[in-house]
């Protein structure tokens, strides 16, 4: 009897939870190796790739990079339960500092507050920081490249134009203008 990692068909639980977020024409082999079918190049690639749905924690804070480039900020609440050894249900809260760029910021300044429920989708970045005392800091921020508002409890009145009731509205920012988060005035 043949194993069933030896036949062509055969994908494993993380390759099956991956192809599950590819575009149809897309194969997994060309995500875990870098090469569009038919290229005949391999390449070494990686992913830095984060999905978000939570709860915005506060409103959003709007400034401008050195550079002049607007800049919002937002922390983002996440939850998740399980039961525990006796049987209780436990539930933890994760926060995310979000960081948005780009045409986005017209959108979270004018539309999303505090109780908001959103999609992100974005990048984690690390960054560290010292200050006059040499304490260093450190913080990770989600830079989002996508939005999708899921539904208001806070101020926010998008109406997302032209969708239906049930649709959320969506928002992207453009990829290449994003700046450092060293360079971040907060």
């Amino acid at each position: 009897m043949e194993k069933q990692a030896q036949s062509p068909y055969y994908f494993s639980a993380h390759q099956r939870s991956i192809r599950r977020l590819l575009p149809p024409f897309q194969s997994i082999s060309s995500v875990l190796i870098g090469c569009q079918s038919g290229q005949g190049v391999f390449m070494s690639r990686s992913l830095n790739k984060i999905m978000l749905i939570g709860n915005i924690g506060n409103d959003p804070e709007i400034r401008a990079t050195a550079s002049g480039a607007r800049v919002a900020k937002l922390s983002m609440a996440t939850n998740r339960t399980w039961s525990d050894r006796s049987g209780e249900q436990q539930e933890k809260t994760e926060w995310h500092r979000l960081t948005f760029f780009g045409r986005v910021v017209d959108v979270v300044e004018q539309y999303v507050k505090k109780g908001d429920r959103l999609f992100v989708e974005g990048r984690i970045e690390y960054s560290q920081t010292q200050d006059d005392q040499g304490v260093t800091r450190y913080w990770t921020d989600i830079v989002v490249n996508e939005m999708v508002m899921l539904g208001s409890t806070g101020g926010g009145n998008y109406s997302g134009g032209g969708g239906s009731e049930g649709e959320g509205a969506t928002s992207s920012s453009e990829s290449g203008s994003t700046e450092p988060i060293d360079d971040l005035p907060f």
